[in-house]
């Protein structure tokens, strides 16, 4: 009995209830029907639910298929359904026990859940059952705990597993990358080539992620050439991470090479380059590269009009940032998302529009976020209207600010120290420590030799770290005969201008910076990835430092990428 859609089989089914059937017989249809209804795109899961209680002998496949079934849909409510469902099992009168093909499907749906507790009693059933050797359920388990944001269960499980595949060492490496331990799935990744693991499309995609992340450009470039080895070239992931992790490396003549040599351009392929494009501040490009895509007749998701607008926001290019903000719905058919809105925003704000990206936030159709404030009131303090950044905040700390809110807080202590308001800033301090919200420290991180080097402000752990700092006095004493005097206004701290000097010398792209001038020859480009915006002493230092060693020096920090070459940096100061 073959059945090709839902009303075939109702049609089935009610044959089968009509005319009666010898028993082995009626089992056997109800049991393919089922099978289509639980397994088939053209499928139906709550009549597969239904037919459940009508099938004689049920068995643990039965409940296995519908718990895999519903683990397998984007759906919330089908997920809680797959728990549902295996509770009931349990509780069924001379049932067989759950098997091995139940549990790795169950893991998935406390993973997407993000169900720590069920997942850990699973875990703990599975280990009573006698399941935790499976491979298939270590797994699923490894998978699990590292959605929970507990890579170290994730990492104690690997490395008990007498056997890996494959999926083991990918489903680790993805963990690492998911969980910003970068680094760690790097080495990891050497150690699976080291142990003769073949890799998978998966595995090099996720590998990618994390030599973009790091900034480990020498391993990326080892990737890909086991991505031409194996013949991965022509999948879309692939050449998407690649370019991905070319762009985030900085180098944008790589990633663009690899987008043209792409044979099927997808549109999630012209959204990673065009924000490449846009990141390395070749907004104009990037804007063609838009309009070369609608010519292609490939239609950009939201992704892309959120690459598109954010080469506007960079350039500075507000006619431009109206008109494609404004075909988003009229000839996409794309919804405006909040992150279309904060670009504009952050466009007109950068801009030092300051009134008129106020009044756009005002009239949105949709509330705004404290994302959105924020943008609008750091901009506030860049251009130094400090009163509408004092006003914004009261409106913001009004709205009530969420409890893991730190950006807000955090802004709200600069606000205060950027004009001298000491008090207020100690009292929102005082606040974010009651409340447990720690301000994320500025890290910085330089590959040398095929290894990456992390560095924190005032950073005296690395192993160099007393020729790091006798670099940096030689070149803060360069940097003075060319009339380099620090930002101190940069330092929002109650302290002497001498103390605050000392504070922005050793930030942490500064100390990556000492290091790369003491490891890397003359002529080599030094590239330095940084996890928050880089400040205007950095900048500025930045710039000198490129035209007294005369080295191409490139940092991306959290909102775009600096080329700093002889004096000058590809943002041209807009940033």
């Amino acid at each position: 009995m073959e059945v090709r859609s839902m009303r075939e089989a109702l049609q089935v089914h009610a044959q089968l209830v009509k005319l009666g059937t010898p028993r082995n017989d009626s089992s056997r249809n109800l049991s393919n029907l089922f099978t289509f209804a639980a397994l088939s795109p053209a499928g139906d899961l709550n009549y597969a639910r239904l037919l459940l209680s009508s099938i004689p002998g049920l068995n643990s496949y039965y409940y296995n298929t519908l718990i895999r079934a519903y683990s397998q849909t984007s759906n919330p409510n089908h997920q809680f359904h797959a728990l549902s469902l295996f509770l009931s099992m349990l509780q069924q009168n001379n049932f067989p026990s759950p098997d091995n093909f139940t549990f790795p499907f169950l893991l998935k749906c406390c993973a997407r859940l993000k169900l720590s507790p069920q997942g850990k009693q699973l875990h703990a059933l599975i280990t009573k059952l006698c399941f935790a050797s499976d491979l298939y359920i270590q797994n699923a388990l490894i998978h699990m705990y590292s959605e929970f944001a507990d890579s170290a269960s994730a990492r104690v499980l690997f490395d008990t597993m007498p056997l890996r595949d494959v999926v083991s060492w990918t489903s680790m490496i993805d963990g690492l990358v998911n969980n910003d331990r970068p680094v760690e799935a790097i080495d990891l990744f050497e150690r699976m080539l080291e142990a003769g693991v073949e890799v998978n499309e998966a595995t090099v995609t996720s590998v990618l992620r994390a030599c973009a992340d790091s900034g480990a450009l020498s391993m990326g470039r080892k990737v890909h050439g086991i991505v031409k080895e194996r013949g991965f070239c022509s999948m879309s992931n692939v050449t998407t991470a690649l370019v991905d992790m070319y762009a985030k490396s900085g180098c944008i003549e790589s990633a663009s090479k690899v987008f043209h040599h792409a044979v099927d351009k997808h549109v999630f392929l012209w959204t990673a380059m065009i924000s490449a494009l846009a990141s390395h501040g070749l907004c104009k490009e990037a804007v063609d590269l838009f309009l070369e895509m609608e010519k292609s007749q490939v239609k950009p998701d939201e992704r892309t009009v959120t690459a598109v607008l954010s080469a506007c926001r960079n350039a500075g290019l507000v006619h431009d940032g109206y008109l494609f903000f404004n075909n988003v719905q009229k000839l996409y058919g794309i919804k405006p998302t909040i992150q279309h809105f904060g670009c504009l925003v952050d466009l007109l704000a950068r801009a030092g529009r300051l009134k008129e990206a106020e009044d756009f936030i005002n009239t949105m159709p949709i509330e705004p976020d404290a994302v959105l404030w924020r943008t609008l009131i750091w901009a506030c303090k860049v251009h130094g209207d400090i009163d509408r950044a004092q006003r914004l905040m009261k409106r913001l700390e009004l709205q009530g600010m969420s409890a893991d809110d730190g950006g807000s807080y955090i802004l709200a202590s600069n606000v205060y120290a950027s004009v001298g308001k000491w008090c207020n800033k100690a009292e929102v301090r005082e606040l974010m420590n009651k409340k447990g919200l720690v301000k994320p420290p500025g890290c910085s991180r330089i590959e040398v030799d095929g290894g990456v080097h992390e560095f924190v402000m005032g950073d005296y752990n690395h192993p160099e770290a007393d020729k790091i700092f006798v670099q940096l006095d030689m070149m803060v004493d360069k940097l003075r005969e060319e009339g380099y005097n620090p930002k101190v206004s940069e330092v929002l701290l109650e302290i002497d201008d001498e103390e605050k000097a000392v504070q922005l010398l050793h930030h942490s792209e500064k100390l990556a910076l000492a290091y790369g001038l003491i490891r890397t020859g003359q002529g080599s480009t030094i590239r330095i990835v940084k996890n928050l915006r880089s400040c205007e002493d950095c900048h500025e230092f930045m710039k000198l430092i490129s035209k007294i060693y005369q080295r191409d020096i490139i940092v991306r920090d959290r909102i775009r990428f600096h080329h700093f070459e002889n004096g000058g940096c590809s943002c041209k100061d807009y940033w």
